[in-house]
């Protein structure tokens, strides 16, 4: 199995600070030490942005991305790779590894569980912490949005194989990522149900979404076996790896 070359990292740290990012120590948890050519000590590119085990990053930004369903984190390099996703640094990480080897990346990091980071404590009124409630829970059928918990369980922790957890998402990244949907710069396998429902929803829907689902404790963040019912609407994703994307 190959090891990422050192161009792979500097090239993610470089790109980080060229888009204003900031980027943590890769020690940044002294008590997690690698063997060298292990895939902990190769994916070091990964935690330099994603945090210890993709526990996420300290900067509200980066996502977590431990624990996450190995067939979504496959979907997710994939795209990044092949220009689904838009992210330079990402892309510039990507570029040269195979399907394989993504999905030798994906199947660490979902068997990762370190603890769950505090959320920050969120700025919006009562008002919006409700209707983001009543969107991530019941959804709004006035426009044809459904419930994220029809799709991403009722716990909202994700379902295998392939559908990713929303709580202890930073409400930025919900936010940024609601926003490439809608602008068209994260696509998916068609139909591309996400950026569907991101284009039925108003400015506010998303602000109070992503403010709502940033402040759920996640308990142990486990995915969910299965859904209870189908999906209720069609998901290209789900029908190349049997979640969506």
């Amino acid at each position: 199995m190959p090891s990422l070359p050192f161009r792979f990292l500097a090239a993610a740290i470089l790109g980080a600070s060229l888009f204003g990012v900031s980027t943590p120590s890769i020690a940044a948890d002294p008590q997690q030490v690698y063997p060298p050519d292990s895939m902990g000590a190769r994916l070091a590119a990964c935690t330099a942005c994603h945090g210890a085990q993709g526990k996420a990053g300290p900067d509200g930004y980066y996502p977590r991305i431990a624990g996450k369903p190995a067939d979504y984190l496959y979907n997710q390099l994939r795209h990044f790779r092949d220009g689904r996703r838009q992210y330079p640094p990402m892309q510039g990480l990507l570029e040269n590894l195979s399907d394989d080897y993504l999905k030798t990346i994906a199947s660490w990091f979902a068997d990762q569980h370190p603890p769950y980071e505090a959320s920050a404590r969120s700025r919006a009124s009562a008002a919006t912490l409700e209707r983001g409630k009543t969107l991530a829970m019941t959804g709004d059928p006035s426009r044809k949005v459904p419930a994220c918990a029809a799709c991403h369980g009722s716990a909202l922790t994700g379902v295998l194989p392939a559908i990713p957890g929303l709580l202890g998402v930073p409400h930025d990244y919900i936010s940024s990522q609601f926003g490439a949907w809608t602008n068209g710069l994260r696509k998916a396998s068609a139909p591309d149900c996400m950026a569907d429902i991101a284009r039925r929803m108003t400015p506010d829907d998303i602000s109070a979404v992503a403010a709502w689902l940033s402040q759920q404790p996640p308990g142990e963040g486990l995915p969910a076996a299965s859904l209870p019912a189908p999906l209720p609407l069609e998901c290209g994703s789900q029908a190349t790896t049997g979640g969506a994307s």
